[in-house]
């Protein structure tokens, strides 16, 4: 919230409500003969001249002489103020006329307080529904920040659910790898046992041709041979002997080849139900990882659809409330005014009674003035009478102007201006 604060100071010259009137002079001659009265007029035009009064003419200095007997001239005087005394009244009666036409004048020209009660109601239910719509945007703005931090909270679940799927997709493969190594492995134990298998039958086939062949060598030859030697042992039983160790040595030899096939065989299947196992568990993590993955992605996409609408309906409350807050300012505004214009109004029109007052009071002096020569104060002295200017000091005022902005988020949400005018010098 930023508070700017203005000030101005108007010197305003009140006009003088009362004039410099020249002096008034009275010079008379021995026994009441040869009286002369001049009075020159003020400067607002509204005086009264003693000589006009008396009967003299329109000039600005006028003459009167008393002459010929005392009865005469008595007379000539009673007759002059029989005449004053009717201008004294008219005068009288005209000043009442005139204090009652201001009397009227300044209470029409009052200015009557307006009633802004009945704005009260409204302003309240205004400020009831700025503080709903503070309220509600307060909530919308923590389920904003709830939206935020739950999606925040999703994304790092899918982060993780998604390095996991990564693993179990590089353990997978190795275990392919694996299981294709171990496939081709089989295939080469098993060509290799077909070898030997076939090489065990050529082998059994070439050993019982050759036992045929010898058999039949054997029956064959009769050759009967005596030699003085040791008798020799005999040749089928050798033999015999010799095809019973190499067919022991042969099973032997197929028994641990089998045996040591068949442990191959039992540890690749084991291996493959292992990684079959391991493969299927991998699928069903999988599986599961990718029902999860989309559950997140729907609702991402349901929070991201809360968090814009709750946007457009932040922005929308704002620009609503702002626009209402802008038109009661410029009520305010306009109020104040009204209320500037009211307290010029009311400095103008104390400076006019003022001035009308003054008018009054610089009357009844030339009045009582006029009375006091008529009651017989005139002699052969020069009184000279001179009323003093009045000089007004000028009225200084300073108007304050007081400007408070709320800010939020760099822009202006209201405004409100308070107008201040205090007079420095009474």
């Amino acid at each position: 919230m930023s508070i700017a604060r203005f000030s101005t100071y108007s010197l305003s010259s009140v006009p003088s409500a009362r004039a410099t009137p020249r002096g008034t002079s009275v010079y008379g001659g021995a026994g009441g003969r040869n009286v002369r009265v001049s009075y020159a007029s003020n400067g607002l035009g509204s005086g009264f001249d003693l000589a006009q009064a008396l009967g003299g003419g329109g000039g600005g200095d006028s003459s009167m002489s008393v002459s010929g007997n005392e009865k005469a001239t008595m007379q000539n005087l009673n007759d002059r103020l029989a005449t004053y005394l009717d201008k004294v009244r008219s005068l009288e009666s005209a000043n009442t006329k005139l204090e009652r036409q201001i009397r009227e004048w300044y209470d029409k020209q009052t200015p009557t307080v307006r009633d802004y009660s009945k704005y009260q109601a409204i302003i309240d239910d205004l400020r009831k529904k700025i503080s709903a719509a503070t309220t509600q945007n307060t909530t919308l703005m923590l389920q904003i920040d709830n939206a935020r931090l739950a999606g925040e909270d999703f994304k790092l679940k899918f982060e993780t659910e998604l390095a996991a799927r990564m693993a179990v997709e590089g353990d997978i493969a190795g275990l392919r790898r694996l299981l294709d190594d171990l496939t081709m492995t089989r295939s080469d134990l098993e060509m290799q046992v077909e070898g030997l298998k076939e090489e065990l039958v050529f082998m059994r086939k070439n050993h019982e041709e050759e036992l045929a062949a010898q058999r039949s060598l054997m029956s064959s030859s009769s050759v009967n041979v005596e030699v003085d030697a040791k008798p020799q042992e005999d040749l089928n039983q050798v033999l015999e002997e010799i095809r019973s160790q190499y067919e022991s040595i042969t099973e032997k030899n197929r028994r641990e080849m089998e045996a040591w096939y068949k442990g191959k065989f039992d540890d690749l299947n084991k291996a493959m139900a292992s990684s079959t196992e391991t493969l299927q568990t991998s699928r069903t993590e999988i599986n599961d990882l990718k029902r999860l993955l989309q559950s997140l992605q729907i609702e991402l996409q349901s929070q991201n659809s809360l968090k814009s609408a709750s946007e457009g309906t932040l922005v929308e409350t704002e620009s609503r409330f702002a626009l209402q807050l802008r038109q009661l300012q410029m009520m305010v505004d306009s109020l104040e005014e009204e209320l500037s214009q009211v307290k010029a109004d009311v400095v103008r029109q104390s400076s006019e009674y003022q001035m009308l007052l003054d008018i009054k009071t610089r009357l009844e002096l030339e009045i009582a003035e006029y009375r006091r020569l008529l009651e017989g104060e005139l002699n052969t002295k020069t009184t000279k009478v001179e009323v003093k200017e009045e000089k007004r000091k000028p009225v200084i005022t300073q108007r304050t102007k007081v400007v408070i902005e709320e800010l939020i988020d760099g822009k202006v949400v209201s405004r409100t201006e308070d107008v201040d005018t205090e007079v420095l010098n009474k």
